[in-house]
């Protein structure tokens, strides 16, 4: 089986780096994605979701040089669940999305950052 997730959508926050006492970096954001559906009486909803973010090493890097609050944003990773136990001693359930690849995407350009840290600037449509 496979675990790939496919988003694109537009950044809630601009993207925060931790790095850690080993020299590790992790990165998070959140990412909200729009559909847009007809209800019973046709009428056009728009349904907003919100999905936290996560990268780590030259990824937590990349994302951080390359994003910020509202860059469109095409993210391809892998969905990981976790839970964590909060102060007051209840358990707190996580659902995120861990990078392995993004893609910068603005209104008539995408910048695609490659591991050298080159943003480059191609008119093409996305990849997927």
């Amino acid at each position: 089986m496979n675990n790939t997730v496919n988003l694109i959508g537009n950044l809630g926050q601009d993207v925060n780096l931790i790095t850690f006492n080993s020299g590790n970096k992790k990165a998070n954001t959140s990412l909200a994605t729009t559909t847009y559906y007809k209800n019973a009486k046709g009428e056009l909803q728009k349904e907003t979701q919100w999905h936290n973010i996560i990268a780590w090493g030259i990824q937590a890097e990349l994302m951080t040089k390359a994003l910020q609050k509202g860059s469109t944003v095409a993210v391809k990773g892998q969905l990981q669940y976790r839970d964590y136990q909060d102060k007051n001693d209840k358990t707190v359930k996580v659902t995120e999305i861990v990078v392995e690849d993004f893609i910068v995407v603005n209104n008539k350009k995408t910048s695609v950052v490659n591991a050298n840290s080159e943003v480059e600037e191609v008119e093409a449509p996305l990849p997927f």
